[in-house]
């Protein structure tokens, strides 16, 4: 999502005046929206309206639906629930329970490309503490946010409302602040300065964030047979190359109490550009994935981090692991708050196939045509870029096909 995000500033037209923030740098004061300012769902919530305006309401056909009354799926947990894959990183620390986790690791992968990480680390004040600023972030009154609104996603710090509010034919019930954490020490000058401890905190979890996402990834990699050395940044691997570069942004989002939340969604059906999306929730409940043709919400663990596998590193893994299309939803009583951190290589990598996992001769051929941020974005402007289809536009469909793509 972060790069899909970057990739709609080359596609959006219109950028408003700018002003300068205290550190001298230019921020747009307000985002317009053809003739309007796009004052965002939490600001709708706070007027009491009761009935959802015509722009949320979804087609009859892209509506949450009632999921059925019982599943024989493996994992699914009462009624259209999920409770996802465990992966305890307090095992995968211990030399003597590491391959078990490995192993956990590598099935969910394959199978929901969704799992929950638990005793990753993350202190109260660094997890409790992210979820409690954001929380008095969106609380702050609509002229302090609307300081940081923008059409340029390029932005070090944005803050907006949808899912893309510049061309979305219906908008989504979501606000949303977005951080640029690569290099930290020049982006957080630029974050907003309230809440009054908003920077530090928000450095502290980034922080602890990436740290944890090279973990996750040195264990996928392990899981997926690549060979210590060179993921740790020898020909072809990618650890060394994350630990020189990286691309991360976190998203803040909001999902205020929606008067009619059977008509519209948080966010839509889609999949994320990266390698691993790693996101904290509060207790209440919204995240759907989409698991054998159905979608199940997934029940919030307090004090975990969901994690999905990313477009990225399902043609690394040359289709072994899944990036699966998940979506949000809202409900008519409670406000909730989630921190996506997204993880991936430097938008100018090419991604393709690990070579330790294409083996013409084995019966395991190249699934995946190389890609980068300019084929994604020559995408975008051929196609409404809807669900994961970009993802499958990159998909080899015969090994003669690949062979002619190399």
């Amino acid at each position: 999502m972060a790069i899909v995000d970057l990739a709609n500033a080359q596609l959006q037209q219109a950028a408003p005046a700018a002003t300068k923030d205290d550190g001298g740098h230019e921020q747009e004061s307000s985002y317009d929206c053809g003739a309007c300012l796009m004052k965002g769902v939490r600001h709708l919530s706070d007027s009491g309206i009761t009935r959802l305006p015509d722009r949320y309401v979804l087609p009859a056909s892209d509506r949450p639906s009632v999921l059925a009354a019982s599943s024989t799926a493996a994992g699914v947990g009462g009624v259209g629930r999920v409770k996802l894959p465990v992966v305890d990183l307090a095992g995968l620390r211990d030399p003597s329970q590491r391959a078990a986790v490995l192993a956990t690791l590598d099935a969910a992968c394959r199978e929901y490309g969704f799992f929950q990480v638990v005793n990753h680390g993350f202190g109260s004040d660094v997890s409790g503490g992210m979820l409690d600023v954001a929380r008095r972030f969106f609380e702050l009154p609509l002229a302090e946010r609307a300081r940081h609104m923008s059409a340029d996603v390029r932005a070090p710090v944005r803050y907006g409302t949808s899912f893309n509010q510049a061309k979305d034919a219906v908008l989504c019930w979501r606000d949303f602040l977005k951080l640029v954490c690569q290099p930290l020490r020049e982006v957080v000058p630029r974050w907003p300065q309230q809440p009054a401890d908003l920077r530090d905190v928000a450095t502290r979890y980034a922080t602890a964030s990436h740290a944890l996402f090279m973990e996750v990834m040195a264990a996928a990699l392990e899981a997926l047979g690549i060979p210590q050395q060179a993921a740790a940044g020898g020909s072809g691997g990618v650890l060394g190359e994350l630990a020189a570069a990286a691309s991360h942004m976190m998203t803040v989002n909001c999902y205020p109490a929606c008067p009619q939340p059977e008509l519209t969604l948080g966010m839509p059906p889609h999949s994320d550009y990266g390698l691993f999306t790693f996101v904290l929730q509060d207790h209440v409940e919204g995240l759907q994935v989409m698991h054998d043709g159905r979608w199940l919400t997934v029940d919030p663990v307090p004090g975990s981090f969901v994690v999905n596998v990313g477009d990225h590193l399902e043609i690394y893994s040359n289709g072994r692991y899944k990036s699966v299309l998940h979506r949000v939803r809202v409900n008519s009583t409670r406000p909730r708050i989630s921190v996506a951190s997204f993880h991936s290589l430097p938008a100018e990598r090419v991604i393709r196939p690990a070579p330790e996992l294409v083996d013409e001769q084995a019966g395991n051929p190249r699934r995946y045509m190389d890609t980068d941020f300019a084929t994604f974005l020559a995408y975008l402007a051929s196609a409404d870029g809807k669900n994961k289809t970009f993802l499958q536009s990159r998909k080899l469909p015969t090994p003669a096909a690949a062979a002619a793509c190399l």
